[in-house]
């Protein structure tokens, strides 16, 4: 069907869109600066993707698309970097209004740390695999980059809400690559990654979606303190 990438988009975000008006969540206070952010991190990742997709290290099947292109594109695959992280900060968002989210700092280091080693370790090993070394490697810069130089507050949050992201992202992500479908919507070029796959998902699409949730959270948050700063002496 043409609509089942438009339709993944669109049912991923419209819960959290309705709830966003909830008066306990009121999310839409946020609208303005998610949106913001969201379009700042958007070009990076479509950048990215069209780079990727001219080098056909993935591609789209047009049989779940409306064939309608931007950038070389599907509008769907656009549509993808605003309704996923929408849904994702979302969540974020209401577990900061529901929860005092605290860590002990030496454990956010510790963590944050050991998984830029790894990352970084991978992604250099597997240098020859573009969409595992460019995705690895970003990656591990970029939880570098916000725990020393930025040096950002809102890790544990982070750290909270990505393991339980998993769940929506398994459905997703599942189907995207081709779960319960009779081929995938999003396939890629086995000679760029590590071949490694959980069901029919690439393993560097969990560390892609790591990423693209932190450069989200990181203008988000960015955004929002400027935006109190300027209240404040207003």
């Amino acid at each position: 069907m043409h609509a089942t990438y438009l339709l993944i988009n669109l049912l991923s975000a419209i819960v959290p869109f309705l709830f966003s008006f909830y008066p306990a969540i009121r999310f839409d206070k946020q609208f303005r600066t998610f949106f913001i952010g969201n379009f700042l991190a958007a070009v990076c990742f479509i950048a990215w993707d069209v780079i990727f997709t001219s080098l056909n290290i993935w591609g789209f099947n047009h049989r779940y698309t409306l064939g309608f292109n931007l950038f070389n594109l599907p509008g769907e695959e656009v549509l993808f970097f605003i309704c996923i992280p929408f849904a994702c900060v979302f969540t974020y968002h209401c577990f900061n209004t529901f929860y005092n989210i605290t860590w002990p700092v030496w454990l956010v280091k510790t963590i944050v740390v050991a998984l830029a080693v790894v990352l970084l370790t991978i992604g250099l090993v597997q240098h020859n695999k573009a969409y595992t070394a460019v995705s690895f490697i970003s990656t591990g810069i970029l939880l570098l980059a916000l725990l020393f130089v930025f040096k950002v507050k809102w890790l544990p949050g982070f750290l909270t809400i990505y393991p339980l992201l998993l769940v929506p992202f398994f459905i997703v992500n599942g189907i995207l690559t081709g779960t319960g479908l009779q081929q995938p919507v999003v396939w890629y070029n086995n000679a760029e990654n590590t071949g490694i796959r959980v069901l029919t998902i690439p393993v560097e699409d969990f560390i892609y979606a790591m990423e693209l949730l932190l450069l989200n959270l990181f203008f988000f948050e960015k955004l929002k303190s400027i935006s109190v700063k300027q209240s404040q002496v207003a």
